[in-house]
Order: C-alpha cells, then structure tokens, then sequence
C-alpha cells in the first residue's frame, strides 16, 4: 500500500474503556448516564464514533450488564447530536490463570469466560452501527492473563454480527490478527470491504514503533477502512501518523488520561486535540452521517 495521507478523516471516542483507570481520574465516566454524557460531548468537540463500555456505577469496574448498556445506548440516541454508535463485544474472553507451578484451577476472581451468543447479547438487544471484534488471542499486559479469542469463537461472533446487520471494527493487537482478519472476509464470515482498528503499543501484542504500524498498514487491503490508536503521551503522534500514513483516528479516555504532561483530560479535550492536530496538517473532520456513507452503515433503533 503506497503511503498516501488521509484528506478525510473521521474521529472515534473511545470513551471509558475496561482498564483499571476507575479512580485515576475523575473524568473516567462509570454510571450509564456519566458515560452516555461523555459520548455526547465528545460528538459535540468532533467526534463521528463513540466506541463504550460499560461499567458498575458505584465501583467502577467493568461490566457486561444488558440493562446498563441498554441505558447507555438510548441515552445517546436520544441525545441532540448525531453520532454513529460503536459497542464493544470484547468482554467475556478473560482467562486469568493460577501460579506458575498450579496453572488450574484458574483464578476464579479474574477469569470471565462465556460463550458467543452471550457475548453478543447486548449487540442483538442494542443494534449499534459498529461493534468491536478482538480478532486473536495474546498475553495482555498483566502476567498471568490471558486474552481469548479462538478462531471457532471468532467465525461464530463474526457471523452473528453479520447477521445482524451490525459492522464488527476488527481490532487488531499483533499482525497475526489481521492476518485472520482477512481469513473472515475471504470465507465470507465478514463482509468486504472491512473496518479496522490497529491497535498500537499494548503490551504484549504490536510494539509501539513506525516500523510494526507500517508493516501492519501495508498489509490491510486497500479498499479497507482503517483507524490506529497509541497509548498515553503517544496517543497524539499516533493520531497524525494515522492520517498521514492513510487512516483514521482514535482518541479517548480508555487508552490516554491525559490532555498534557500532569493535565487530566476529558473525552472532549481529547476529541477538540485530535481535531486540531487533524486539521493542522490540512485534513477534515469527517461527521456521522459522512462515516455511515464510507463504511456501508445503517442507523438502527433497537427491538
């Protein structure tokens, strides 16, 4: 893929997230409503795509509750701005394994393993445009965790997707995940031309440098719609790396706490930044109504 910069770009919000983040800031959203006015603010600064979570409002920690997401998704959809909706399906392939020398049982507080259907349960009652699909498995940052996402339980959540009429966003940790990305849409699991999320610098998937997100973007097909995000103080510089290597632009609160060194930030600030650096180098802002025209979307109410 020839290096081309994106002259069209459209922004996520990746609004709260599943990381321990709950009492690092207070501007991290844990109620439906928190989270749904954060969303909204964030699409009023700029942002076409929210992508949530949702999580227990008095602790903070991440959830998979129907009736929260339930609340979250009409709060938004009743709100006074336009914004296409962006769910993650993420959650419920946690295994956390026991100490090195007993690895089973595993660890019954961290594992969260459940099954397809159910891991789509709030897609199916919720019907977003987009939801999230973790396209592999990978050791994910803390030492006995594991990320896990077979590919028999990848083709069952694609295809329910599909059905569905909802767009997964192919999150991809590590090349590998594109690879069986690409597998998907060859066997007709996911339709074509996809959407992608790279997903830069997490530990352990893809490292965070220019040469890993280059091999990465070289090997999404071209009439593919991609985003890349980065952590912390790189998630700025990814953001016009992004649009000058050809793709889109992910910011938020669930993979950067800060608007600058000892500043916390909001999901707007957030968004406004991005902006700003978008338009910087001379591109534009896409909205709401111009992503569902590129991406083949359709603005569903639920059931």
């Amino acid at each position: 893929m020839p290096l081309q910069m994106n002259r069209k770009v459209f922004i996520t919000c990746a609004v709260t997230g599943s990381g321990s983040t709950q009492d690092k800031s207070p501007h991290v959203p844990r109620s439906p409503k928190q989270i749904a006015d954060s969303a909204i603010d964030a699409a009023k600064a700029g942002a076409a795509v929210v992508h949530c979570h949702v999580r227990d409002p008095e602790t903070g920690v991440p959830s998979r509750r129907l009736d929260l997401y339930r609340e979250v998704t009409d709060l938004i959809r009743a709100a006074d701005v336009d914004v296409v909706l962006n769910l993650t399906a993420g959650m419920g392939g946690d295994i956390v394994f026991g100490p090195i020398e007993a690895p089973f049982p595993v660890n019954e507080t961290g594992t969260d393993m459940i099954g397809g259907s159910e891991r789509v349960a709030h897609i199916a009652e919720c019907l977003p445009e987009i939801c999230t699909l973790d396209c592999g498995t990978m050791n994910f940052a803390e030492a006995d965790y594991v990320m896990t996402n077979t590919p028999g339980m990848l083709r069952a959540m694609g295809a329910m997707m599909t059905d569905l009429g909802v767009k997964p966003e192919i999150e991809a940790f590590d090349t590998g995940h594109l690879w069986f990305a690409k597998q998907l849409v060859s066997e007709g699991t996911l339709d074509s031309p996809a959407l992608v999320q790279l997903c830069m610098g997490v530990p352990w998937g893809a490292p965070n440098d220019l040469n890993t997100l280059m091999a990465m973007v070289n090997a999404i097909p071209p009439d593919w719609n991609w985003s890349a995000f980065s952590l912390g103080r790189d998630q700025m510089p990814y953001a016009a790396v992004a649009v000058l290597a050809g793709g889109n632009v992910r910011v938020g609160l669930e993979d950067n706490l800060f608007l600058k060194k000892g500043v916390l930030a909001t999901n707007a600030q957030l968004v406004e930044k991005a902006a700003s650096v978008i338009e910087g180098m001379g591109a534009r802002v896409m909205g709401p109504d111009e992503v569902r025209s590129q991406l083949g979307l359709t603005k569903k109410a639920p059931k």
